[in-house]
């Protein structure tokens, strides 16, 4: 075993230790070997953190920064993004065990996004209106929120980061990033960024740590104004419960188990690939997973006999090399979980069609082949668990209402795939698909001009687009008296 990479975290402009000087381990799932030393942030350390984000708020170079000068340092941290994308994809690679030709372009990818809320940065706009008021003016002011809790998972985190950081920026904030416990170290590589980008200290401020004491003091600190989370369910309830201490506004980003439909007259070459990307990509590890597979009757056999053979053919190996297609798993919770639920779906009565198991040749790491289970029911609970895996549960319909039905009975609602060449089902089906995301004859694109989030338990608020600089800002109204006439004897009315 080679010596650990030590890292620090980012606050106040400041690379520091926790405050009592504990580290835990970052583990590479493809190698199962400790690699990374993080710091394990204390309660002290998150006061620190948002006390010098506040600080930033408030006085000093961030607080007199006029919009214009907010959006150049958006484009600066842009443009070292592009230019250092294969370090921080290749240091997402190992701590998450995701493919580094997908962590290398998603890291280039989202200075994409910097660019775009650099651009929004003078763009945010008030209004004057028509008041019913003689000799009055009234308009109205956005103004930003001040200290904004962002916390962010492991799977994608560069890309969550952006759609957190950007419009937080760009309208002014400053904020404090909690990186996943599982995979921090790309956190912190990104930060060596906001530092060469020449952001004022305690603009964006990195502490790493386990959900408590470091995520509870953070989402629960009084000087917190907003929360933005992305994660699990059973996390998200936590967070809402810290939040009522100091009444931050509060967004959720969470899990899902979307469905992904193919009717009868789909282009059945476009449909496979897209529901090998929508599961197998990533090894399955992302809150939109097409992981529920609904297949019109006449076209199942023929989907299925394609699909099952492509997923056997998927070269499973070491994601640092380009001929791998997929992955390992990030943590061996989710490889536990992943076994026991296949198990009991089999005892249901499910059929496995693909994989299945652990690959033979990969002891070392996580790794777990890529799953297909067809289901005699949706009653099956692995058609409603969301496994954050590469295993896709298989059901069969006869017509569109009844996939409406299929595809809406679900405690989640984040995305939906519909494949269709009929123009006017895909819109139908669209409308009817109770989730914040529905793609059309692709999957898993993704824009910063595009808003996502979702409905029921996968949370709600929006992320990405221009909405999203709207929500990171509060609106001020402005009362104006021209009248050179006093005011009136407030005791006399008429």
């Amino acid at each position: 075993m080679g010596v650990k990479t030590r890292y620090k975290m980012l606050i106040n402009g400041q690379w520091v230790d926790a405050a009592d000087g504990r580290v835990f381990d970052s583990v590479n799932p493809a190698t199962g070997e400790a690699w990374a030393e993080i710091p394990e942030a204390t309660e002290a350390d998150v006061n620190r953190a948002v006390e010098a984000a506040h600080r930033a708020f408030m006085t000093g170079e961030w607080a007199a920064a006029l919009p214009t000068a907010r959006g150049k340092y958006l484009r600066r941290l842009a443009d070292l993004l592009a230019d250092k994308s294969e370090h921080l994809g290749r240091t997402e690679t190992i701590d998450t065990g995701k493919m580094l030709k997908e962590t290398r372009w998603q890291a280039k990818y989202i200075a994409e996004f910097f660019h775009y809320y650099a651009g929004c940065a003078d763009k945010i706009q008030g209004a004057t209106l028509p008041i019913d008021k003689p000799d009055m003016i009234a308009m109205t002011l956005r103004e930003p929120l001040g200290v904004v809790a962002a916390v962010v998972p492991w799977n994608s985190q560069l890309f969550l980061t952006a759609v957190k950081l950007g419009p937080a920026l760009a309208a002014g904030n400053t904020v404090v990033l909690k990186a996943s416990e599982h995979a921090s170290a790309p956190m912190l590589e990104f930060g060596r960024l906001i530092e060469e980008a020449g952001f004022p200290p305690g603009v964006v401020n990195i502490v790493t740590g386990h959900g408590d004491p470091c995520g509870r003091v953070l989402t629960s600190h009084p000087l917190v104004q907003r929360v933005s989370f992305t994660g699990g369910p059973e996390s998200a309830r936590h967070v809402i419960h810290n939040s009522a201490h100091n009444f931050a506004q509060t967004s959720l980003e969470l899990g899902g188990k979307s469905p992904f439909i193919v009717f009868e007259d789909a282009d059945l070459e476009s449909a496979v690939n897209g529901s090998i990307a929508g599961i197998f990509g990533a090894s399955g590890q992302s809150c939109v997973a097409g992981s529920r597979l609904y297949l019109q009757d006449s076209i199942a056999d023929a989907f299925l006999e394609t699909m099952v053979g492509r997923a056997k053919a998927i070269r499973i190996g070491d994601p640092l090399e380009e001929e791998t297609q997929m992955g390992p798993l990030a943590t061996q919770g989710q490889i536990d979980r992943i076994e026991k639920e296949v198990a009991f779906a089999i005892q249901e009565g499910g059929q496995v069609l693909a994989g299945g198991r652990r690959p033979s040749g990969h002891n070392q790491g996580l790794f777990y082949e890529p799953t297909i289970i067809a289901c005699p029911s949706q009653k099956l609970r692995i058609v409603d668990t969301e496994l954050f895996g590469p295993v896709l549960s298989v059901l069969r319909f006869k017509t569109e209402e009844e996939v409406i039905g299929l595809a809406n009975d679900t405690k989640y609602g984040l995305a939906a795939g519909i494949f269709t060449k009929n123009s006017a089902r895909s819109l139908r089906v669209a409308k009817a698909v109770r989730a914040g995301i529905v793609w059309i004859n692709t999957y898993r694109a993704v824009s910063p001009i595009a808003e996502f989030g979702g409905y029921k338990d996968s949370g709600y608020g929006r992320e990405s687009g221009l909405q999203a600089i709207t929500d990171y800002t509060r609106p001020k109204t402005v009362w104006i008296n021209t009248s050179d006439a006093p005011m009136a004897n407030p005791f006399v009315m008429r």
